[in-house]
């Protein structure tokens, strides 16, 4: 038997070890296993393989428990990790060493991980769609030469990207994000797209043939009844980059400090829960950034005329050039507000819902701004369930929550004007999906283009002789509303062409639901 061969048969032995041992032995044949790669570079990306394929075993399936996926997990990182990386070597380089091995493919779709740490990593393309990164979570310093996947990932515990360098697409569309998040000081070469959360495939792609294949695990979040949305995979032929459904999602804190996006910086349909600072970030290409907890604090823009769309949170506006671009500053035109509806303090908070209110009373220009910036607001995620009972603080969010969509309420009814309320403000667009709506009353009001889908119902809801342009309450089989109180429709005109039973399809009802079909929609 040849060196080669006796290497080869060593590693098959090692691998059928760890599949096979169960407890205290699969720790050590991982750890066996790691040893003999060690010695044979040449093994290094079969054996990454392996083990990312045990790491997609569902959980608890062949003994794979906790203590297992942590150490395959350390395994993992060993091999995938450089030799040297505390830094630069002190000494000259050996020109006899042998190169740094090429960058490893991981593919851990739908993988369970526990307490992963890649820290200082050199991936190729990485497939994380659907993985569950259980404890804390560490990417910090690694390089990503390929496309990074992470759409549609659960966090539960902190996830670290500080100084990632993604040195092409990076995809985090419908991650979950539970704790803090530290995205400080990554760099984004290429597309950054932490926005809608769908698949975008051309026609004659050959992977719609597995689009069906594709059944993520329950993400559990607190008020959402339909875990798999959006599953849905948008035709890239027709569809814009506006349509389809939620973004990442962060209830935690959130940081972009020092972050440098040389391509598009997508965060369109994104939500964040709590402060989200991108302080001396670095923008270069389309941004679309309008969430309210945004900071963009000492940010910059190096774009043109020609990067568009181009949006920023309401309340920062460009300014002239400088020599690292346009720097971001405070908006003194709309002066008054400044981001209070990102503020701890929820007195704060219902002064800025006050200021942005006065606003768009006095100045028609402002009202869809304004209102996109509390349609932002309201899909802030809860950390919360509705179903459970609340603390003082979460009871205090809840109202300034009915409030915001009361103020809304009151300016998208044309009866205000008359009645000596606060003026109509017509044509006014809502987009609010993945939202979770409280007693929500929206009975009488004319509204533009509206985004239902994915919006979770409590309380009454009422929609009594609404009038809108369009609404839109699904997206394909999945992202459906659910109401999970009382609602009517009576009267209701959802869209122009269609009646309120096409307009809702196959919307989740747990209590009792009135569509009045009496009023058709206009030809």
């Amino acid at each position: 038997m040849t060196v080669g061969e006796s290497a080869s048969v060593a590693y098959q032995s090692a691998v059928r070890a760890v599949a096979q041992e169960t407890g205290v032995g699969r720790i050590a044949a991982l750890r066996g296993l790691g040893e003999l790669v060690a010695r044979r570079p040449g093994l290094r990306a079969p054996a990454v393989a392996a083990l990312a394929d045990h790491l997609r075993t569902p959980v608890e399936a062949d003994g794979w428990d906790v203590d297992a996926r942590r150490e395959a997990g350390r395994v993992l990182a060993a091999l995938l990790r450089p030799a040297a990386v505390a830094g630069t070597p002190t000494g000259p380089v050996d020109p006899t060493a042998e190169p740094e091995p090429p960058a490893v493919d991981l593919d851990l779709r739908a993988a369970t991980l526990v307490d992963l740490d890649l820290s200082h990593v050199v991936l190729g393309t990485v497939r994380c769609a659907d993985a569950r990164f259980l404890g804390a979570t560490s990417f910090a310093d690694a390089r990503f030469t390929g496309v990074a996947d992470f759409a549609r990932t659960v966090w539960p515990g902190p996830a670290r990207f500080t100084r990632a360098r993604f040195l092409d697409h990076a995809a985090f569309g419908r991650a979950r994000f539970r704790s803090d998040a530290d995205f400080t000081g990554a760099r984004f070469a290429a597309f950054a797209w932490f926005g809608r959360g769908e698949d975008e495939l051309w026609e004659d792609d050959p992977a719609w043939e597995t689009i069906e294949e594709t059944s993520p695990a329950p993400w559990g979040e607190p008020n959402e009844d339909d875990p798999h949305w959006p599953v849905a995979v948008l035709m890239g032929d027709y569809q814009e980059w506006s349509e389809g459904g939620d973004g990442a999602r962060f209830v935690g804190p959130v940081s972009f400090r020092q972050a440098r996006f040389a391509g598009p910086a997508w965060f369109f349909k994104a939500r964040f829960a709590a402060a989200a600072p991108f302080h001396q970030a670095r923008f270069a290409g389309p941004v679309h950034l309008d969430q309210p907890t945004v900071d963009l604090t000492g940010a910059t823009w190096a774009g043109t005329t020609a990067d568009e769309p181009v949006r920023w949170p309401l309340g920062w506006t460009p300014a002239p050039a400088g020599p690292d671009g346009v720097e971001l500053v405070p908006d003194a035109a709309v002066g008054p507000y400044a981001g209070q509806l990102a503020d701890v303090d929820p007195d704060v908070r219902r002064a800025g819902l006050g200021t942005l209110a006065a606003l768009g009373d006095a100045r028609p220009e402002l009202r869809q701004p304004v209102v996109d910036t509390i349609c932002g607001y309201l899909r802030m995620p809860l950390s919360f369930g509705l179903a459970e009972a609340r603390t003082d603080a979460q009871a205090i969010e809840l109202e300034l929550r009915r409030s915001a969509q009361r103020l809304l309420a009151a300016r998208l009814r044309p009866s205000t004007d008359a009645s000596g309320g606060p003026p109509h403000w017509p044509g006014t667009d809502l987009m609010l999906c993945g939202a979770t709506l409280v007693d929500l009353d929206l009975g009488g009001c004319h509204v533009g283009h509206a985004d239902f889908t994915g919006v979770q119902f409590h309380g009454g809801t009422g929609f009594a002789g609404s009038v809108f342009t369009a609404a839109a309450f699904r997206l394909g089989g999945d992202g459906r509303a659910s109401f999970h109180g009382p609602v009517s429709f009576a009267g209701a005109r959802l869209d122009r062409r269609r009646s309120v039973r096409e307009v809702l399809g196959e919307v989740a009802c747990h209590a009792g639901v009135v569509i009045d079909e009496a009023v058709p929609p206009p030809e």
